[in-house]
């Protein structure tokens, strides 16, 4: 009994800090770089994100993103989260069906598959 006490309060002062966290205001919370795109034709919104990620030693560091750093892409009514690929070269995002790269950040390659891959073309808007 003693160890489950034990194991309980641990996981309760773990969780502190993500409480704290949470109820943070959010603007109090640092606001991630992004980005405002047209892409076939519709508005998007990209925000970047490396997250809490401690990648001192990752060697596929590009662009000052690391795998396990993520893109929030808002178009068409969604809101996709799409995780930093291991993918060597510039930095790519991907969920497996969704890809994204601002490797042109005033034309990044946006993607879908299903089926077939469609590709949307995207402009930065002023």
């Amino acid at each position: 009994m003693a160890a489950l006490l034990a194991l309980i309060t641990a996981l309760l002062l773990g969780l502190t800090p993500l409480a704290a966290q949470a109820a943070m205001p959010l603007a109090a919370l640092p606001a991630p770089e992004g980005g405002s795109y047209r892409c076939d034709g519709e508005p998007l919104v990209a925000l970047y994100d490396n997250g809490a990620v401690d990648a001192g030693g990752i060697p596929n560091t590009s662009a000052g993103t690391v795998p396990g750093a993520v893109v929030v892409l808002q178009w068409r009514d969604q809101t996709l989260a799409l995780p930093r690929t291991n993918n060597a070269g510039p930095p790519s995002y991907s969920d497996g069906r969704w890809w994204w790269s601002p490797a042109d950040p005033e034309h990044p390659e946006f993607r879908q598959r299903r089926g077939g891959i469609s590709r949307y073309a995207c402009d930065r808007e002023p």
